[in-house]
Protein backbone atom coordinates (compact mmCIF):
# COMPACT_ATOMS: atom_id res chain seq x y z
CA UNK A 1 0.00 0.00 0.00
CA UNK A 2 1.10 3.30 -1.04
CA UNK A 3 -0.14 6.71 0.39
CA UNK A 4 0.83 10.34 -0.35
CA UNK A 5 -0.90 13.04 2.44
CA UNK A 6 -0.62 16.60 2.20
CA UNK A 7 -1.32 18.80 4.92
CA UNK A 8 -5.05 19.81 4.73
CA UNK A 9 -5.65 23.62 3.09
CA UNK A 10 -8.57 23.05 1.51
CA UNK A 11 -11.44 25.96 2.19
CA UNK A 12 -14.20 25.70 5.33
CA UNK A 13 -16.75 23.86 3.54
CA UNK A 14 -14.39 21.10 2.45
CA UNK A 15 -14.45 19.92 5.84
CA UNK A 16 -17.82 19.05 6.22
CA UNK A 17 -18.08 16.95 3.12
CA UNK A 18 -18.89 13.49 3.33
CA UNK A 19 -15.60 11.10 2.95
CA UNK A 20 -15.52 8.32 0.50
CA UNK A 21 -14.96 4.69 1.89
CA UNK A 22 -12.31 2.42 0.71
CA UNK A 23 -12.91 -0.12 -1.37
CA UNK A 24 -13.30 -3.61 0.16
CA UNK A 25 -11.32 -5.43 -2.62
CA UNK A 26 -8.46 -2.98 -2.74
CA UNK A 27 -8.45 0.23 -5.04
CA UNK A 28 -7.60 3.55 -5.08
CA UNK A 29 -9.09 6.15 -2.44
CA UNK A 30 -8.72 9.80 -2.81
CA UNK A 31 -10.05 12.10 -0.45
CA UNK A 32 -10.19 15.69 -0.17
CA UNK A 33 -7.64 16.26 -2.80
CA UNK A 34 -7.03 19.89 -4.06
CA UNK A 35 -4.58 21.57 -6.31
CA UNK A 36 -3.86 25.44 -6.20
CA UNK A 37 -1.36 26.89 -9.01
CA UNK A 38 0.32 29.81 -7.97
CA UNK A 39 1.82 32.01 -10.99
CA UNK A 40 0.73 35.28 -12.67
CA UNK A 41 -2.88 34.34 -11.78
CA UNK A 42 -3.93 32.38 -8.73
CA UNK A 43 -5.52 29.15 -9.95
CA UNK A 44 -7.68 26.83 -7.81
CA UNK A 45 -7.72 23.35 -10.14
CA UNK A 46 -9.14 20.96 -7.47
CA UNK A 47 -10.97 21.42 -3.82
CA UNK A 48 -12.17 18.32 -1.83
CA UNK A 49 -11.87 16.24 -4.56
CA UNK A 50 -13.18 12.37 -3.23
CA UNK A 51 -13.56 9.61 -5.12
CA UNK A 52 -12.84 5.54 -4.53
CA UNK A 53 -11.99 3.40 -6.99
CA UNK A 54 -12.41 -0.26 -7.07
CA UNK A 55 -9.52 -2.20 -8.14
CA UNK A 56 -9.92 -3.64 -11.55
CA UNK A 57 -12.64 -0.73 -12.76
CA UNK A 58 -12.74 0.78 -15.68
CA UNK A 59 -13.92 4.47 -14.40
CA UNK A 60 -14.48 6.93 -16.95
CA UNK A 61 -14.07 10.90 -15.52
CA UNK A 62 -16.08 13.61 -17.97
CA UNK A 63 -16.33 17.26 -16.92
CA UNK A 64 -16.15 20.90 -18.67
CA UNK A 65 -13.07 21.75 -20.51
CA UNK A 66 -10.38 22.77 -18.11
CA UNK A 67 -12.42 21.87 -14.77
CA UNK A 68 -9.54 19.48 -13.89
CA UNK A 69 -9.57 16.52 -15.26
CA UNK A 70 -6.31 16.45 -16.61
CA UNK A 71 -4.76 17.77 -13.35
CA UNK A 72 -6.02 14.62 -11.07
CA UNK A 73 -4.74 12.45 -13.70
CA UNK A 74 -1.40 14.05 -13.28
CA UNK A 75 -0.95 13.72 -9.28
CA UNK A 76 -2.62 10.35 -10.00
CA UNK A 77 0.25 9.87 -12.21
CA UNK A 78 3.12 11.29 -9.71
CA UNK A 79 3.43 13.96 -12.34
CA UNK A 80 2.19 16.86 -9.79
CA UNK A 81 1.50 17.61 -6.34
CA UNK A 82 -1.44 17.87 -4.32
CA UNK A 83 -1.78 21.12 -2.34
CA UNK A 84 -4.28 19.08 -0.46
CA UNK A 85 -5.76 15.95 0.84
CA UNK A 86 -4.49 12.39 0.56
CA UNK A 87 -4.25 9.35 -2.42
CA UNK A 88 -4.06 6.06 -1.29
CA UNK A 89 -2.99 3.06 -3.40
CA UNK A 90 -4.55 -0.23 -2.21
CA UNK A 91 -3.41 -2.37 -5.34
CA UNK A 92 -1.89 -5.37 -5.98
CA UNK A 93 0.65 -4.99 -8.23
CA UNK A 94 3.19 -7.78 -7.27
CA UNK A 95 6.57 -6.92 -9.23
CA UNK A 96 4.81 -5.04 -12.31
CA UNK A 97 4.84 -0.83 -12.64
CA UNK A 98 1.74 0.88 -10.51
CA UNK A 99 0.84 2.62 -13.30
CA UNK A 100 1.27 4.29 -16.60
CA UNK A 101 0.07 7.26 -18.19
CA UNK A 102 -0.75 7.52 -22.05
CA UNK A 103 -1.93 10.95 -23.34
CA UNK A 104 -3.64 12.76 -25.47
CA UNK A 105 -1.24 13.39 -28.15
CA UNK A 106 -0.20 10.19 -30.18
CA UNK A 107 3.21 9.61 -28.27
CA UNK A 108 5.32 7.33 -29.96
CA UNK A 109 9.08 7.75 -30.75
CA UNK A 110 9.28 8.49 -34.53
CA UNK A 111 12.91 7.05 -34.05
CA UNK A 112 12.20 4.36 -33.19
CA UNK A 113 10.59 0.80 -34.56
CA UNK A 114 6.98 -0.06 -34.11
CA UNK A 115 8.40 -3.51 -32.13
CA UNK A 116 10.91 -1.05 -30.58
CA UNK A 117 7.74 1.37 -29.33
CA UNK A 118 5.63 -1.10 -28.00
CA UNK A 119 8.63 -2.79 -25.98
CA UNK A 120 9.75 0.56 -24.60
CA UNK A 121 8.54 0.02 -21.30
CA UNK A 122 10.25 -3.77 -21.02
CA UNK A 123 13.48 -2.06 -22.10
CA UNK A 124 13.35 0.68 -19.29
CA UNK A 125 12.38 -1.98 -16.89
CA UNK A 126 15.50 -4.02 -17.78
CA UNK A 127 13.27 -6.96 -18.97
CA UNK A 128 15.93 -9.27 -21.95
CA UNK A 129 15.62 -8.77 -25.93
CA UNK A 130 14.01 -11.90 -26.32
CA UNK A 131 11.59 -11.56 -23.48
CA UNK A 132 11.03 -8.03 -24.20
CA UNK A 133 10.09 -8.52 -27.99
CA UNK A 134 8.09 -11.87 -27.56
CA UNK A 135 5.84 -9.59 -25.06
CA UNK A 136 5.52 -6.43 -27.91
CA UNK A 137 4.64 -9.28 -31.07
CA UNK A 138 2.23 -10.87 -28.40
CA UNK A 139 0.00 -7.25 -28.32
CA UNK A 140 0.72 -6.28 -31.93
CA UNK A 141 -0.71 -10.02 -33.28
CA UNK A 142 -3.83 -8.74 -31.34
CA UNK A 143 -4.06 -5.56 -32.25
CA UNK A 144 -3.52 -6.78 -36.07
CA UNK A 145 -0.11 -4.92 -36.45
CA UNK A 146 2.31 -7.42 -36.41
CA UNK A 147 2.64 -6.93 -40.07
CA UNK A 148 4.29 -3.55 -39.27
CA UNK A 149 6.86 -4.69 -36.30
CA UNK A 150 9.68 -2.93 -38.40
CA UNK A 151 7.65 -0.37 -40.04
CA UNK A 152 8.18 3.70 -38.26
CA UNK A 153 5.50 5.88 -36.65
CA UNK A 154 5.58 7.59 -39.87
CA UNK A 155 4.71 4.96 -42.01
CA UNK A 156 1.42 4.30 -39.98
CA UNK A 157 -1.97 5.83 -39.84
CA UNK A 158 -3.43 7.79 -36.55
CA UNK A 159 -5.60 5.13 -35.75
CA UNK A 160 -2.38 2.44 -36.19
CA UNK A 161 0.08 4.68 -33.95
CA UNK A 162 -2.77 4.92 -31.28
CA UNK A 163 -3.02 1.11 -31.47
CA UNK A 164 0.92 1.40 -30.79
CA UNK A 165 0.45 3.64 -27.82
CA UNK A 166 -1.92 0.99 -26.36
CA UNK A 167 0.08 -1.68 -26.63
CA UNK A 168 3.30 -0.31 -25.21
CA UNK A 169 0.72 0.82 -22.20
CA UNK A 170 -0.46 -3.10 -21.69
CA UNK A 171 3.23 -4.40 -22.82
CA UNK A 172 4.41 -2.77 -19.41
CA UNK A 173 1.80 -4.33 -17.44
CA UNK A 174 1.18 -1.41 -15.20
CA UNK A 175 -1.52 -2.04 -12.56
CA UNK A 176 -3.32 0.99 -12.80
CA UNK A 177 -3.31 2.50 -16.46
CA UNK A 178 -4.24 6.12 -16.46
CA UNK A 179 -5.31 7.61 -19.98
CA UNK A 180 -5.73 11.26 -21.07
CA UNK A 181 -8.38 11.35 -24.08
CA UNK A 182 -6.28 8.92 -25.87
CA UNK A 183 -8.48 8.59 -29.04
CA UNK A 184 -8.87 12.59 -29.01
CA UNK A 185 -7.66 12.83 -32.34
CA UNK A 186 -9.43 10.05 -33.91
CA UNK A 187 -12.33 10.39 -36.29
CA UNK A 188 -15.59 8.73 -35.44
CA UNK A 189 -15.29 5.25 -37.15
CA UNK A 190 -11.68 4.35 -36.16
CA UNK A 191 -12.35 5.61 -32.59
CA UNK A 192 -15.27 3.00 -32.34
CA UNK A 193 -12.67 0.39 -33.39
CA UNK A 194 -9.63 1.40 -30.97
CA UNK A 195 -12.27 1.52 -28.34
CA UNK A 196 -13.35 -1.94 -29.28
CA UNK A 197 -9.48 -2.92 -29.41
CA UNK A 198 -9.03 -1.25 -25.78
CA UNK A 199 -11.66 -3.39 -24.59
CA UNK A 200 -10.72 -6.09 -25.79
CA UNK A 201 -7.46 -5.33 -23.88
CA UNK A 202 -8.93 -4.71 -20.58
CA UNK A 203 -11.64 -6.99 -20.46
CA UNK A 204 -9.80 -10.20 -18.12
CA UNK A 205 -6.35 -8.34 -17.69
CA UNK A 206 -7.43 -6.95 -13.86
CA UNK A 207 -6.33 -4.27 -14.35
CA UNK A 208 -7.59 -0.70 -13.15
CA UNK A 209 -8.56 2.10 -15.79
CA UNK A 210 -9.07 5.38 -15.20
CA UNK A 211 -9.79 7.24 -18.22
CA UNK A 212 -11.05 10.74 -18.84
CA UNK A 213 -13.21 11.37 -22.05
CA UNK A 214 -15.30 14.69 -23.32
CA UNK A 215 -17.15 12.17 -25.34
CA UNK A 216 -20.36 10.72 -23.28
CA UNK A 217 -20.89 7.97 -25.58
CA UNK A 218 -17.23 6.78 -25.03
CA UNK A 219 -17.00 7.32 -21.22
CA UNK A 220 -20.93 4.66 -21.11
CA UNK A 221 -19.53 2.46 -24.05
CA UNK A 222 -15.90 2.06 -22.15
CA UNK A 223 -17.09 2.35 -18.32
CA UNK A 224 -17.83 0.28 -15.47
CA UNK A 225 -18.75 3.75 -14.02
CA UNK A 226 -18.44 7.40 -15.22
CA UNK A 227 -17.77 10.24 -12.73
CA UNK A 228 -19.38 13.48 -13.09
CA UNK A 229 -16.14 16.62 -12.55
CA UNK A 230 -17.79 19.71 -11.43
CA UNK A 231 -16.73 23.35 -13.13
CA UNK A 232 -13.40 24.88 -11.65
CA UNK A 233 -12.35 24.45 -8.57
CA UNK A 234 -13.52 20.78 -9.79
CA UNK A 235 -14.89 18.10 -7.25
CA UNK A 236 -16.67 14.80 -7.81
CA UNK A 237 -20.22 16.05 -8.60
CA UNK A 238 -21.54 12.47 -9.02
CA UNK A 239 -20.33 9.01 -10.64
CA UNK A 240 -23.04 6.88 -11.99
CA UNK A 241 -22.96 2.86 -12.37
CA UNK A 242 -22.95 1.71 -15.95
CA UNK A 243 -24.55 -1.82 -15.82
CA UNK A 244 -24.23 -2.41 -19.68
CA UNK A 245 -23.63 -6.18 -20.02
CA UNK A 246 -19.65 -6.96 -21.29
CA UNK A 247 -18.38 -7.74 -23.80
CA UNK A 248 -19.21 -4.45 -25.15
CA UNK A 249 -19.64 -3.52 -29.13
CA UNK A 250 -18.98 -0.26 -29.29
CA UNK A 251 -21.75 0.03 -32.60
CA UNK A 252 -24.19 -1.82 -31.27
CA UNK A 253 -24.14 -0.76 -27.85
CA UNK A 254 -25.51 2.73 -29.16
CA UNK A 255 -29.09 1.67 -29.78
CA UNK A 256 -29.28 -0.34 -26.78
CA UNK A 257 -32.12 1.44 -24.99
CA UNK A 258 -30.17 1.33 -21.50
CA UNK A 259 -27.34 2.97 -22.81
CA UNK A 260 -29.58 5.63 -24.21
CA UNK A 261 -30.90 5.90 -20.94
CA UNK A 262 -27.53 6.22 -19.10
CA UNK A 263 -26.19 8.81 -21.51
CA UNK A 264 -28.68 10.87 -20.75
CA UNK A 265 -28.72 10.79 -16.79
CA UNK A 266 -25.17 11.39 -17.26
CA UNK A 267 -25.72 14.43 -19.46
CA UNK A 268 -27.96 15.92 -17.24
CA UNK A 269 -25.56 16.23 -14.12
CA UNK A 270 -22.96 17.60 -17.17
CA UNK A 271 -24.97 20.13 -18.28
CA UNK A 272 -25.50 21.97 -15.27
CA UNK A 273 -21.88 22.18 -14.67
CA UNK A 274 -21.16 23.17 -18.60
CA UNK A 275 -23.79 25.77 -18.31
CA UNK A 276 -21.80 26.75 -14.99
CA UNK A 277 -17.72 27.08 -16.14
CA UNK A 278 -19.24 29.21 -19.15
CA UNK A 279 -21.26 31.78 -16.65
CA UNK A 280 -18.24 32.27 -14.88
CA UNK A 281 -16.38 33.22 -18.25
CA UNK A 282 -15.92 37.07 -17.95
CA UNK A 283 -16.95 38.45 -21.53
CA UNK A 284 -14.23 39.85 -23.51
CA UNK A 285 -13.85 43.94 -23.38
CA UNK A 286 -11.09 44.16 -26.40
Amino acid sequence: MTIVTIEQRSREAAMTRQREQPPKSGGILIRGLGKTFDGNQRVEALLAVDLAVRQGEFLCIVGPSGCGKTTLLRILAGLEQPTAGSVEFDIQRDDRPLQSMVFQEQSVFPWLTVLDNVAFGLTVRGVARREREKIARGYLTKLGLDHFARAYPRQLSGGMRQRVNLARAFANDPAILLMDEPLASLDEQTKMLVQEDLLRLWEGSSKTVIFITHSLDEAIVLGDRVAVMSHRPARIKVAYEISLPRPRNALELRNNPDFIVARAQVWDALREEVLSADAAIEPSHG
